[in-house]
């Protein structure tokens, strides 16, 4: 694992963030439907049918599934290579500009840490870590994206682990849930796991007591895919965020390559804010900051720019959680 998944993770191709505006109204202008910030959390993924759940699909868009239903497999190594071209070394504008500045304040390192990137996908946000902490542990399911780490990364201080991270143990190294570090992080991932509350329960054993873990996710109230949308009040000039549907539980399916390969897809789990607070607490971890992140972009100039500017300053795309292990 999807764009932490250092960083994760983030994609491409697919107007998730809608192309860039220019100011006329026209287009997606910055609403797409999803940020990927997210790899691959465990499982295996069955390329043939993956959205539908045995069901044939009838159309390009396949369909929701409500939670609790039997939960589609997470992992992202069927589009591994795709993904690390597109993030690379830093990653993307969203990781260098708003993402990654964020997770490294809330994480608030000294240099005697040791860190854990859960969903680290090809190690964006390790390679960050390595330069503020003693030591950092990057997982993530995905074979092919471990490689990519490895091959990316230079630094002594870093190890990569082929893991799952709902079940924090690996061969080579034994179980990473062992209570050992001061610090954590699973950036845009956490909505591409299919089991919340086995992941946050994984993060919290895998800190001392008084440990930080710190979550960033596209922010649940604003940031539905096919569920939440712009939109343009013409009476009052003013661009405003729709969403259809939010307290519901959602499997949903999203093409990685739309138009290319309408078959491919990865997942996104979207949980209402009560689900992640409620999931964390029961971990034994207690919130003690919360950000909700904005985006840097800004619409070219056009009639429609400075709404649409304003709107991007007043609703946020990224929702960011600093929480603490209870002793």
């Amino acid at each position: 694992m999807n764009d932490k998944r250092g960083g994760g993770n983030f994609r491409s191709g697919d107007n998730r963030f809608g192309k860039k505006s220019n100011g006329t109204g026209s287009g997606k202008r910055f609403g797409g439907n999803r940020f990927h910030g997210g790899k691959s959390a465990g499982g295996k993924f069955n390329k043939s049918k993956p959205a539908i759940h045995k069901s044939k699909p009838t159309s390009h868009k396949p369909t929701l599934h409500k939670s609790p239903s039997p939960a589609p497999a997470t992992s992202w190594e069927h589009v591994a290579s795709w993904y690390d071209q597109l993030v690379g070394d830093e990653g993307s504008d969203y990781h260098r500009h708003v993402l990654l500045p964020a997770t490294l304040r809330l994480l608030a390192l000294g240099s005697d840490d040791r860190v854990l990137d859960l969903c680290c996908g090809q190690g964006v946000l390790c390679r960050l870590l390595a330069e503020r902490a003693s030591a950092v542990v990057g997982v993530d399911i995905s074979p092919l994206l471990i490689a990519a780490a490895r091959e990316r990364t230079t630094a002594a201080n870093v190890r990569f682990e082929v893991a799952d991270a709902r079940r924090l143990t690996v061969q080579t190294a034994g179980p990473l849930a062992d209570g050992s570090f001061d610090a954590a992080a699973c950036v845009m991932a956490l909505h591409d796991v299919d089991d919340l509350s086995g992941l946050l329960r994984m993060l919290s054993a895998a800190l001392k007591p008084g440990g930080r873990a710190v979550i960033v996710i596209m922010h649940p109230c604003f940031r539905v895919p096919r569920q939440s949308s712009w939109g343009w009040d013409e009476a009052r000039k003013t661009q405003f965020r729709r969403t259809d549907r939010y307290l519901t539980p959602l499997d949903i399916p999203i093409a990685t390559h739309p138009g290319l390969s309408p078959d491919e897809h990865t997942f996104f789990f979207h949980r209402p804010l009560s689900a992640l607070l409620t999931a964390l607490g029961e971990a034994g971890l207690a919130t003690t900051v919360c950000e909700e992140l904005t985006g840097h972009r800004q619409s070219e100039p056009g009639p429609r720019a400075r709404a649409e500017n304003r709107a991007r300053q007043e609703i946020p795309i990224f929702l960011a959680i600093r929480a603490v292990k209870l002793a």
